[in-house]
């Protein structure tokens, strides 16, 4: 079982905290992590590309010259694609790129995502982010603070503050996972993609956050 430091806010440790392997030690899958990016990436793809074929262009109806005794190539139609004005070969039309992945794929994509961060020494835990007022400084200091530069932000809680604190900081992005149960039933409400985790060079997570991430995937 992997155990981390906690932090505060000003970048001293005030703690260690005890990681489930379930979640945050398993195997790597670099499959599963690859097509998560990539299924991410293409369902983002507006796909409305077009370009016309030789069939779509207009004109070209009149055989050029005659087939014989001119000297030159015989020719069909001004409009096939080596005139100028003419169709595109293989012409790209719209399309729909987005592919689905099912549960027990998306969640092994994110554990090894997750764990991938652990090992690499790229995983921060704080004991709680809280901002008094939704200034950039306020959080450019605690990522200074933490020594981070290139962050994803996970909280526990969907803090408007925590948001617009980081929103003019071009390589910063919050995220959330927030568990919230009414008697057996859970609603899970999570924008962590794997996606950023392996964009962003650091993931730092509250510990509210690691407690949620933990009973989601675990």
């Amino acid at each position: 079982m992997a155990n981390v430091s906690v932090y505060n806010m000003e970048g001293k440790e005030v703690g260690r905290i005890d990681l489930n392997d379930a979640v945050f030690g398993v195997e790597i899958n670099e499959h599963l992590v690859h097509m998560a990016v990539v299924q991410q990436l293409a369902n983002k793809r507006q796909g409305t590309q077009k370009a016309k074929t030789r069939s779509e262009v207009s004109g070209g109806g009149r055989k050029p010259w005659r087939q014989k005794g001119t000297g030159h190539a015989r020719q069909g139609s001004t409009r096939a694609p080596q005139w100028k004005g003419g169709g595109v070969v293989f012409a790209p039309v719209p399309r729909d790129y987005s592919f689905k992945m099912n549960r027990k794929e998306k969640q092994g994509a994110i554990r090894s995502a997750l764990t991938s961060r652990v090992q690499n020494n790229k995983f921060i835990v704080l004991d709680e982010l809280k901002m008094d007022e939704a200034k950039t400084k306020a959080m450019r200091k605690v990522l200074e603070n933490l020594n981070v530069k290139k962050a994803l932000v996970v909280t526990g809680v969907i803090d408007d503050k925590v948001l617009l604190a980081s929103r003019n900081l071009p390589a910063v992005r919050v995220s959330h996972i927030v568990v919230e149960k009414d008697g057996e039933a859970r609603k899970v409400n999570s924008t962590i993609s794997v996606y950023d985790i392996m964009k962003y060079d650091t993931v730092v997570l509250t510990k509210e956050a690691v407690a949620n991430i933990e009973e989601v995937y675990a």
